[in-house]
């Protein structure tokens, strides 16, 4: 009866190393999918986020452009020659009398040479 095992002795089985080189291969590769998977996840995520600062953009550009639309349309009423003569004459502006206006010679638009000069100085004698 030597070769019977009794009820108390516990049979000792030893650890096979590939069994644990397999778990850690399982382990590192789940590890990894899981990683990648939220990697994608996080790249959706930033991806929606800028998508809603798009739209958000493209909105206060819409908003922008109205804006400007109205104040080039207040501009242009603003500065009608009608409107303006019109508030001149409200506040009691006149129209200048010809001793009143001085040309400057840089800023008259005339040809040059000594022609030019010619007609600048007819200009200017009768303002002086």
């Amino acid at each position: 009866m030597k070769n019977k095992v009794s009820r108390r002795q516990r049979l000792h089985r030893e650890p096979d190393p590939r069994v644990r080189r397999s778990l850690v291969q399982a382990a590192i590769a789940a590890v990894v999918l899981v990683a990648v998977g939220l990697g994608l996840v996080a790249l959706r995520v930033h991806d929606v986020r800028l998508a809603y600062r798009v739209d958000a953009l493209r909105a206060e550009r819409a908003r922008t452009e109205r804006l400007l639309n109205q104040l080039e349309i207040e501009i242009a009423t603003l500065s009608a020659p009608g409107r303006l003569a019109s508030r001149a004459r409200d506040l009691g502006l006149t129209a200048p009398a010809r001793d009143q206006v001085q040309l400057a010679r840089e800023y008259v638009t005339t040809g040059s040479g000594s022609a030019a000069a010619a007609r600048v100085a007819r200009t200017e004698a009768p303002v002086r």
